[in-house]
Parts: structure tokens; C-alpha cells; sequence
């Protein structure tokens, strides 16, 4: 008990209090205003007709507004003007990944300041947000000033777990276990949760040494608080993450001891530490005594397979676990054919990759399109120009940006395809309205392997990737 307390005692010791940062403010003062002309948009809103926008087409303007300061004024705009606006999480999930993927901090510090006069009348969840917001767009700082700042209403778990949950989102780690430590002696209201447990597990498995994560549990039963099923598996991650098998199995035990059923994320922990090191056969087994006596392997599961055969070069196989994957019940996702479509291509087999592209689009799976621009590009190197022009156009009506997913310039004039010039069109929309529609793979008749003619057709639940010997 000696060395764990020493051991948890330099995890709050080994970081010193940080002060909090003087808070910049590039946004304009964000007192609300009732006017309608502050609504989002208001260039394109018509505003000599007096008439306001509806709370929708506001939104898809601040969506699809790729000018970063055009799209803080249109979003401070509109959030002051609206409070319907303001219950949009997603438009401000958007707004801050998109900020940031530009490297604008300062935006993003604009529009979530700008937030904060409604913080008084809001709801614990808006406050939660914004603290988290600035964790996503690595902002620690910002997202500890502002949950200092917070009415004391809002001081609560929920919010404490958001602000341990930007630090794990930005990577600063020790200025986690300083928050862990100070936060609730500052404000006695505040009592960690499981939750809050969960996170600090979390971090302590991203440092080297592992073995403060696992005396988190010792720590959690005196505050007398149950470890549950997810606070196991983060410790299994961690452990397999790192190559640390004995530790992984001292957690099993753990489980065993304490009657918690381990469920399918945490043999897809084992897995991973049997399949980073190799032992394929043991992956193999262990997938097919969960298909047995359960819990049920999902997609993650058999993408683990994928992806070490295609570190290895071993396709067939890789095909075979696909396959399987379909055949069980399972969904293929963005991780498996991010894994899968590249060995295809590296390996001169442009139909699998094409009918992996149909199988995509017509589940609607969002992968980076550059996925599918490396498909098209090869169509194209191949003069199958025709099946590149239709994944092509079934992408724009998956809402993949016609600036991103493209036919190559050199193509254009002969492919009559509506495309803009390379990145110059200022007046192109950005990406289609038209929500239905998707490319569906046909029906497979003769050669599984043959590339699907005109026009696309769903996939059958038959559908078979490999050829039958």
C-alpha cells in the first residue's frame, strides 16, 4: 500500500499549478441583439427585403462557408440573434473542426467567446460544450479559464469531466492530474465520478510508466465507487497498447474477481495485443471462440485481421477475413476499407477496389475522400473513364465536395463533366443538396471480381469478394 499511495502521490506532485492565461478576444462584442439582420448569412440574405432567413437554410450557410472569417461572423451572427441556433450542436462541432483543420485558434477563441454571455441563462449542457469545444481544438487553457469562469451553477461534474476531457483531447496530461487534485478541494460540490475516474485512466495510459493507471482502482474503491466494464477496458488498451501482456492479464483477474462480464471491446483489446505481436493464430482462435460462446466479434474485431494481413502483404487472406466480416453480421466501416482499398490498388486489383467503392457509397460509410480520389485517379490511369465519372458524380450526392472528389484535370473536356476549374470557381456551390441517392454496387452475376456495368445496383447479402476455388 506504501508504494501505491507514493505512486499516486507523484502523479498530482510531479505538475505545478498552472496560472491561467490572459484570455484574447478577436470577436466582436457578442451582447445579443434582437435585430433579425444579425442572423447568420446576412450577405445572401436579401436584407432589403426585411425578411428572415429560416433557422435551416441559416445553418447550411454557416456549413458550407469555407472562408474562416466569413464564417466566424456568419456563425457569432447567428448565434447571437438565435437561440434556436444555439441548440444546434453539430453546427458548432463543424465550426471548430473546421477552424482548427485551419489552424485559426483565434477563430475558434472568437466564436466560443462569443458564447459566453449566454453561459447565466443556459443549460449545464451548453456550458459543457464550450469547455469541451476547446478541448477538441487544442485549447487547454482556454478551456480551463472558461470553466473557472462558469456561473456556479454549471461548477459540476459534468463540467469537470468536460474540462478532463479537453486536456486528454489537447495531450496535456500532467495538467490533468493538477486539475484532478485541485478542482474538488476548490470546489467541494464537485465529487469525481466513475467517469471522471475513467478519464484520468485514460491519460495515465498514454504516459510510460503504466503502472499509476492500474492503482486508479485502489484509489476508486476507497472513494467507494465501483469500477465498471469501460474503466477495465481502457486499462486493457493500455496495457496491450503497450505491449505490456503480463499487466493486461492481472486486469482480467481483476475483472474475474469483481464479476465484471467482459464484452466484446475487451477481447477486441486482446486482439490487438495478440495481433501486434504476431500471433495470428491466437487472433484467429480467440475471433472464432467469440463467434462461438460470445460475446459476438464486430466490425473492429475482424479489421484487426485485415489490416495485419495487409501489413503483410497477404491480400488473399485479407479478402478472406472481409468476407467473414460481411458473412457474420457485420458492417464493414471506414476502417476497414481504409485499410483494404489501398493493398488493393498497391496490388494492380482496380474491380475489388471499384466494387469496394460501391459497397462504400451505397452504405453511405464517410471515408476521407481522398480514398476514393485515389480510385478514380487510377480508373482513369487505366481509361475506364466511364466508371470514373460515375463514382465521381454518386460521390457528390454522398455530400463528398466537388473541390476534393474530382476527375483529373487532363479529362475534362472529354468527360463532359460539370467540374470547376482546378480550385479557381469562387461561384461553385459547395457540395450537393440532394440528400438521397448513393452508388450501390450490382447484383453479382459471373465474375464476382468484374467491375459493376451501368447502372449501379444494391449489393446482395451473397455477394462474394473472393473467387471460389
Amino acid at each position: 500500500m506504501a508504494s501505491t499511495a507514493r505512486r499516486l502521490s507523484s502523479i498530482f506532485s510531479s505538475t505545478k499549478p498552472r496560472a491561467r492565461p490572459t484570455k484574447s478576444a478577436p470577436a466582436p462584442a457578442p451582447a445579443p441583439a434582437p435585430a433579425p439582420k444579425a442572423a447568420a448569412g446576412e450577405a445572401k440574405a436579401k436584407p432589403n427585403k426585411g425578411r428572415k432567413m429560416s433557422i435551416g437554410k441559416i445553418v447550411r450557410t454557416v456549413i458550407r462557408q469555407r472562408d474562416p472569417d466569413k464564417l466566424v461572423f456568419q456563425f457569432v451572427a447567428a448565434s447571437t440573434a438565435s437561440q434556436r441556433f444555439r441548440d444546434k450542436h453539430g453546427v458548432y462541432e463543424m465550426a471548430v473542426a473546421r477552424l482548427a483543420s485551419f489552424g485559426r485558434q483565434d477563430a475558434v477563441a472568437a466564436i466560443l467567446d462569443s458564447q459566453k454571455p449566454f453561459l447565466e441563462a443556459s443549460t449545464e449542457g451548453f456550458a459543457t460544450r464550450l469547455v469541451r469545444l476547446y478541448g477538441r481544438a487544442s485549447m487547454p487553457s482556454h478551456a480551463a479559464a472558461t470553466f473557472h469562469d462558469l456561473p456556479l451553477k454549471h461548477k459540476s461534474v459534468m463540467t469537470f469531466n468536460a474540462l478532463l476531457t479537453a486536456y486528454v483531447d489537447a495531450g496535456d496530461f500532467d495538467a490533468l492530474a493538477t486539475a484532478f487534485q485541485q478542482i474538488p478541494a476548490s470546489y467541494p460540490t464537485i465529487v469525481p465520478s466513475v467517469s471522471s475516474y475513467n478519464i484520468l485512466i485514460s491519460a495515465l495510459c498514454q504516459k510510460p510508466d503504466l503502472s499509476a493507471a492500474l492503482d486508479v482502482i485502489g484509489l476508486m474503491d476507497k472513494c467507494g465507487l465501483t469500477p465498471e466494464e469501460i474503466t477495465f477496458n481502457t486499462l486493457l488498451n493500455g496495457f496491450y497498447n503497450s505491449g505490456c501482456v503480463d499487466d493486461a492479464e492481472k486486469v482480467w483477474e481483476m475483472m474475474k474477481e469483481r464479476n465484471v462480464k467482459p464484452g466484446t471491446e475487451s477481447y477486441n483489446a486482446k486482439l490487438r495485443g495478440l495481433v501486434s505481436n504476431g500471433s495470428i493464430e491466437d487472433a484467429i482462435g480467440l475471433i472464432e471462440m467469440m463467434q462461438k460462446d460470445g460475446p459476438k466479434p464486430d466490425s473492429v474485431s475482424y479489421n484487426e485481421l485485415i489490416r495485419w494481413y495487409c501489413n503483410e502483404g497477404r491480400l488473399d487472406e485479407a479478402k478472406k477475413a472481409y468476407v467473414d466480416l460481411v458473412k457474420n453480421d457485420c458492417a464493414p466501416n471506414r476502417g476497414t476499407f481504409h485499410t483494404l482499398v489501398p493493398c488493393l490498388l498497391e496490388a494492380g486489383e482496380l474491380d475489388s477496389a471499384l466494387r469496394c467503392c460501391y459497397e462504400i457509397l451505397s452504405r453511405k460509410c464517410k471515408v476521407q475522400c481522398s480514398l476514393l480520389q485515389r480510385v478514380v485517379t487510377a480508373l482513369v490511369a487505366a481509361s475506364r473513364v466511364e466508371e470514373a465519372k460515375r463514382i465521381v458524380e454518386h460521390g457528390r450526392k454522398n455530400f463528398y465536395h466537388r473541390k476534393s472528389l474530382r476527375m483529373p484535370p487532363h479529362t475534362r473536356e472529354d468527360m463532359c463533366l460539370k467540374m470547376p476549374p482546378t480550385g479557381e470557381d469562387i461561384n461553385a456551390r459547395g457540395g450537393s443538396s440532394s440528400g438521397s441517392g448513393g452508388a450501390r454496387a450490382p447484383p453479382t452475376a459471373g465474375n464476382p471480381m468484374k467491375p459493376p456495368p451501368p447502372p449501379p445496383q444494391p449489393l446482395s447479402p451473397s455477394y462474394k469478394f473472393v473467387e471460389e476455388e
